[in-house]
């Protein structure tokens, strides 16, 4: 069952008590898990016992989404913010400078978390911040669209479409490659947590203003690309690996902008990999 912490974090007004959900298992080496926007730690749930068998897995609810706080009024969802957040709780639980896998938004964090030398290594999966702006402007109304649907259409036709392959697709086939093999639960609960995520609109806001353009030096980078991303489009991959060049590149075939539902197995082996 996931836990929760309360911790102090700096802020312009001074320090603030912020709540962050999470969950954590197995024994190893720390592995901190970052989700993308509008989603939940859940996004792992298809890795996370893999992982656990060889890792002290942390997979967490980013302020404002999922079951976590969102951020105190006034303070923004920015790369610096959240990032310190993010340093703040690992240094609550007793793990600095754990490894950090992400995807999207979490992997735009992960690697700027690596950028300030705060963990051992970094796998980003679909990392946001390396768009064209015309590629920006169209991830970000397909974002805006989902979250809209995901308020708009009433919680019982939510729930009798998961029900099958065709209305699981309806739900997330933009996310996923194979949204059929998303469990009916799974569908309705990350349906829900987009719907409810607080901090939606401020980090779409924050973001219209980021490229990653830094090269991480001095740690293992790992970036990792599906074949079927349909949300950040393969090619922003190759302008990562330009701006990062001693990232190691990977292909996920078959795989959408959510990898870890689409194969297990190949992306538990690509975070173990990076995090080795």
């Amino acid at each position: 069952m996931a836990a929760e912490i309360s911790f102090a974090v700096g802020t312009t007004g001074g320090s603030r008590t912020l709540s962050v959900t999470f969950e954590r298992r197995g024994t190893g080496e720390p592995l901190l898990l970052l989700h993308g926007i509008g989603h939940h730690w859940q996004a792992w749930e298809p890795v996370m016992d893999i992982l656990a068998a060889d890792r002290d897995v942390v997979a967490v609810d980013l302020p404002g989404f999922g079951e976590s706080a969102p951020l105190p009024d006034g303070v923004p969802y920015d790369l610096g913010t959240v990032s310190a957040v993010l340093s703040a709780f690992c240094d609550e639980l007793g793990i600095a400078r754990p490894h950090v896998a992400g995807n999207s938004l979490g992997g735009l964090l992960a690697l700027e978390l690596g950028r300030g030398k705060l963990v051992r290594s970094v796998t980003a999966l679909s990392p946001a911040g390396f768009w064209s702006e015309a590629e920006r402007r169209y991830a970000f109304t397909t974002l805006r669209a989902m979250r809209l649907g995901a308020q708009t259409v009433p919680l019982p036709v939510i729930e009798r479409l998961s029900r099958s392959a065709a209305g699981r697709t309806a739900l997330v086939s933009t996310i996923y490659a194979r949204p059929g093999r998303r469990s009916p639960e799974a569908a309705v609960a990350e349906t829900r947590a987009l719907r409810g995520a607080t901090g939606f609109h401020e980090t779409l806001a924050a973001g219209g203003r980021v490229l990653f353009t830094d090269d991480v030096r001095g740690l293992p980078v790992t970036i990792a690309w599906g074949t079927k991303d349909r949300l950040l489009l393969r090619r922003q991959g190759v302008r990562a690996k330009h701006v990062i060049p001693g990232a190691r590149l990977v292909r996920l075939p078959g795989c959408g902008h959510v990898p870890m539902n689409d194969d297990p197995a190949l992306v538990a082996r690509v975070l173990l990999d990076g995090s080795a």
